[in-house]
């Protein structure tokens, strides 16, 4: 029997019926069998009387018992480095391999935990513990030394170029066929240059998600832990590991294939790899594939009843496409410089720029006038209001330079474009231009000359390409060229001409590579590439800056070295989003923008009620720092006016009081929701000469002493409830949804034990001076009180001789939808209001609003004032605030929006178990997240991992509450039906896919 396989094997003709026997008569058990998949061999489930659980696999005859042998010893070498792997169980004679009518035959223990294959997404944590695992079963390896272990097999990734060849004819689809021999041809050249230098040791050779079980995580998330089947250890390159466990894990996000790059990196932190072994695992990665592709269609061919193998072959098209879906040449430049290695072929030093240097004179010797440096980029000043999302900017941008009598306007590159960047949108976009593209107004033809000293090679009619330093080349594309192939030109020598044009022309330079993959320029600009991709392009590519008199602009994802910077002077307590948070540098209405051009859906920043940006309130910003800005003491009418337009947005009873309440009249200005509450309960006990205030667990009301102290939240403090100062008393929090009492008729039991409290609290001789409570659970995630609560509470409040305290810095000013404050959803009116968050739209501004008689009680303490609290600039601010929400109607947006936002939400509810009760109303909502929806067990490492998720599909949500497994929804109050659609879809592809 051939010992080298030959591309396809039939399956041993052994039934469950055979593998019942086997197990009696060899292994002395009693057991049901029901077959499980293979590609060449028999593997059945062993199930005893008991439970017991074992597997039973028939060896294709091919294999020899010395490859059997070696298998037996990588086991002890795994479990020795302490890699996880099932034991193999010895027959009744003692022996692990026993003879069943001329078929080898094994058992070994079941390994608990469900198959990796179809566990669809796989986050970066997952893909960095299989780099790991394959690193592991290499260093677990290196030493092993057994006869069986060198032996040919088609598997092995020294010959995979030769079988995926041999297997072509078997695949049946044509276009396909053509791609795999292509994809081949390529991976074969560039893996022929390493070739030579890839160390060789045992290796699995099968170490993918196929045999690997895993191993549920608190996440939910499946992570690899034991490693099956070593059917496939021989000899080979030690690279080819991790190839082949790389190649894997490509069809759980096949339009992603670049993610695996975490897998690599995993691997060479653990096992380190060579530049040869770095440079020759995306051709082995491309090589696997396609003989995935063969071999499974091979398969089908001798074997059409294999319906494992049929049902494997649409994941190894994926892979297949996933793996060529980037240019080789691409793929391994990321994998190198992901790893550190330098580019393969280095430009030699540069020219400095001379300071009298005239820019593009090097170029354009004819070039009469300036030359204006436009900036497309994401901190663009000239992008503001929205600009950028304008689909001609570009063009605007270059008209206004020759509106301003600019000769010529520059796109520079490598400056990431805010005008490519694309809203909603759950990839990025391609915003990196890889060349300069330099507009020309229309005129007369002008001179265009060589920057570089160099040879004329593969030019055609509209390029001119300039060789020089060996394997670089000067690409100059436009119109009206036609030079000269293969003439040899020196810097600054005529070679051909810009075409005269009655319309605007453009002449794009890029410094390549010689080996750059092709790109797709759109016409009359630079290729632009996708920021995953310019980690490569800045080794394929250089600046041409320095060449053509320009200033070096050149940009790339700096969001790692600011985190650096940032740990460093940060204090640990101070918050931080994300495991890898994005740069973020602008914001324009609900997006928020990277450093990098990806752009965003903000879920979270309530504080910029009106959206980011606002045009308003900048020009608001601009024009009173400009005129005055000084403190309250002194006379000045905005802060009179802006107080007037908070009071008027209170409904008609707060302003007018009633029997049980003065009239809410009064504004003191602050900086900040902390400064507010501070403030308030200040008020509280000054005007009621107590000093008890009543705060519900859960609750957040602030950071400084006085609002941390009515602070109840687990979250922001675990020893809360145990370390309240004496004068803090903690009440039952109304959470009809985790409360003590739960459902929709509970607000009266929770007052019941409220009024129990105040109760206990008059008796004790600490009557309250206060009660403080979030108009609508806001920590909690958006929780609204059960129906009569609020009503009752503050009524029972009051006869104690308390003040009522409404927290509205997170759900007031318009967030409900259907009313500007939160209060008003319990049809009640506090005694005193506490707001910040959107009254400034980011700028810092908190308040106050009471009655003149709580006010005129601070008195009694001294005279009140707040340096910034109330300034003209702040008043200003909140004025513009208020102007914008009643013109564009942000309101009402909130409420059409929200109510989209919250059905589609509540929709997904009815498909994903996962999601329990949809809090909220308006653009306050939360989606709670629950492993069983009648313990309500909450699902917190859930919550944080479907947010790091989310922010991959371009959406930023967050968690809250003490538990921390609300998914918080409070974004400007500007977001748009397409936007909230959006998130609805984001949120329902990744409780679909995986986390």
């Amino acid at each position: 029997m051939p010992e080298q396989p030959t591309g396809g094997l039939v399956r041993p003709d052994v039934t469950t019926s055979d593998a019942v026997a086997i197990a009696s008569e060899l292994w002395g058990i009693t057991a049901t069998a029901s077959e499980l998949g293979s590609n060449q061999d028999r593997n059945f489930l062993l199930t005893e009387a008991d439970g017991t659980r074992s597997v039973l696999r028939v060896d294709n005859p091919v294999f020899p018992d010395r490859a059997r042998d070696a298998q037996h010893a990588a086991l002890d070498a795994y479990r020795a480095a302490g890699v996880a792997v099932p034991a193999a169980l010895p027959g009744l004679d003692g022996a692990l391999t026993q003879r069943w009518r001329g078929f080898s035959v094994r058992r070994s223990a079941f390994a608990e935990g469900e198959a990796m294959v179809d566990a669809g997404y796989f986050a970066p944590e997952v893909l960095r513990e299989f780099g790991s695992l394959a690193a592991a079963s290499v260093n677990a390896l290196a030493e092993l030394v057994h006869p069986g272990l060198d032996r040919p097999q088609m598997w092995d990734m020294r010959v995979a170029a030769e079988e995926a060849r041999r297997l072509l004819p078997s695949i049946e689809e044509p276009d396909l066929r053509v791609r795999v021999d292509e994809a081949i041809a390529r991976a074969e050249r560039l893996l022929g240059t390493v070739a030579v230098d890839l160390p060789v040791q045992p290796i699995h050779g099968d170490l993918t998600d196929d045999n690997v079980m895993g191993q549920r995580g608190a996440d939910s998330r499946l992570h690899p832990r034991t490693v099956l089947d070593l059917g496939d250890l021989a000899l080979g390159w030690r690279v080819a590991e991790l190839a082949v466990c790389a190649s894997s894990m490509l069809h759980h996000e096949p339009e992603r294939p670049l993610r695996v790059l975490e897998t690599i990196a995993a691997f060479h932190a653990e096992a380190p790899l060579s530049e040869s072994e770095a440079r020759a695992v995306w051709p082995l990665i491309v090589l696997r594939a396609a003989l995935l592709v063969a071999s499974g269609w091979r398969q089908l061919e001798i074997d059409g009843g294999n319906e494992y193998a049929r049902e494997r072959i649409a994941g190894e098209q994926a892979i297949f496409d996933a793996a060529t879906a980037v240019p080789l040449v691409e793929a391994v430049e990321l994998v190198v410089d992901r790893l550190g290695f330098p580019a393969a072929a280095m430009l030699p030093e540069t020219p400095m720029r001379e300071s009298s240097a005239v820019a593009l004179a090097s170029l354009l010797p004819g070039l009469d006038g300036d030359v204006a440096v436009l900036d497309p980029g994401v901190e663009s000043e000239d992008l503001s209001g929205g600009a950028w999302l304008s689909p001609d900017i570009e063009q605007v941008l270059v008209r206004a330079a020759f509106d301003g009598g600019a000769a010529a306007a520059v796109m520079p590159y490598g400056v990431y474009r805010l005008t490519r960047t694309r809203v909603d949108s759950a990839e990025a976009a391609p915003t990196w231009p890889i060349g300069t593209t330099i507009h020309l107004p229309a005129g007369g033809q002008m001179l265009l000359a060589a920057p570089v000293s160099g040879r004329i090679e593969g030019s055609a009619y509209g390029t001119v390409r300039i060789v020089f330093a060996e394997n670089w080349v000067c690409e100059i594309r436009g119109t009206g060229f036609a030079p000269e192939h293969g003439a040899e030109v020196e810097a600054g020598q005529g070679i051909s001409w810009v075409a005269d044009s009655t319309t605007a022309r453009t002449v794009v330079v890029s410094i390549l590579r010689r080996d750059a993959p092709g790109t797709a320029p759109e016409l009359g600009d630079a290729a632009l590439v996708s920021p995953e991709s310019v980690p490569a392009w800045r080794r394929f590519s250089t600046d041409p800056a320095p060449w053509l008199g320009l200033p070096a602009l050149a940009q790339w994802d700096e969001a790692p070295a600011e985190l650096a910077r940032r740990e460093r002077t940060f204090a640990s307590a101070q918050e931080r989003y994300y495991e890898r948070p994005p740069q973020i540098e602008r914001g324009w209405r609900h997006h928020l923008v990277d450093t990098t051009g990806r752009a965003y859906i903000d879920m979270v920043n309530n504080v910029t009620g009106l959206g980011h940006g606002h045009p308003g309130v900048a020009d608001a910003v601009n024009r009173q720092i400009r005129i005055l800005n000084t403190n309250s003491r002194f006379l000045y009418r905005e802060l009179a006016e802006y107080s007037e337009r908070l009071l008027a947005l209170l409904p008609v009873q707060a302003r007018r009081g009633g029997t049980d309440r003065d009239a809410l009249d009064t504004v003191l200005l602050v900086n900040s929701g902390s400064e507010a509450v501070d403030l308030a309960l200040r008020l509280a006990q000054a005007a009621t000469g107590r000093k008890t205030v009543v705060s519900l667990r859960e609750a957040y009301h602030g950071w400084t002493m006085a609002s941390d102290a009515v602070t109840t939240s687990a979250y922001d403090n675990p020893d809360a409830l145990a370390t309240r100062p004496d004068w803090v008393h903690v009440a039952d929090v109304p959470n009809r949804f985790r409360g003590t009492y739960r459902g929709e008729e509970t607000g009266s039991r929770y007052v019941a034990d409220l009024g129990a409290d105040l109760d206990r609290l008059t008796a004790d001789g600490r009557p309250p001076a206060g009660f403080i409570c979030e108009s609508v659970l806001g920590n909690a995630g958006g929780v609204l009180l059960p129906d009569g609560y609020l009503a009752e509470a503050y009524a029972r409040v009051r006869a104690a001789g308390g003040l009522c305290i409404a927290d509205e810095v997170q759900v007031g000013f318009g967030r409900m939808g259907s009313s500007f404050w939160g209060f008003e959803q319990s049809g009640v009116v506090p005694d005193i209001i506490t707001i910040a968050k959107p009254m400034g739209n980011g700028f810092p501004i908190g308040g106050v609003i009471t009655s003149k008689r709580v006010a005129d009680a601070l008195s009694a303490q001294g005279q009140f004032f707040s340096s910034a609290g109330g300034n003209p600039l702040s008043c200003r601010v909140g004025i513009a605030v208020l102007d914008a929400m009643a013109v564009e109607g942000l309101q009402e947006n909130a409420r059409v929006v929200g109510r989209r936002l919250a059905e589609g939400l509540r929709a997904l509810a009815e498909r994903h178990p996962l999601i329990g009760p949809v809090h909220g109303e308006g653009l306050y909502l939360g989606v709670e997240l629950v492993r069983d929806r009648e313990s309500m067990e909450p699902a917190a490492a859930e919550a944080a991992a479907i947010c790091e998720r989310l922010r991959e599909l371009g959406v930023i949500v967050l968690t809250t509450s003490e538990r921390s497994n609300v998914l918080k929804i409070k974004p400007p109050l500007c977001l748009t039906a397409q936007s909230a659609d959006l998130v609805v879809a984001a949120l329902d592809r990744v409780l679909a896919e995986g986390w």
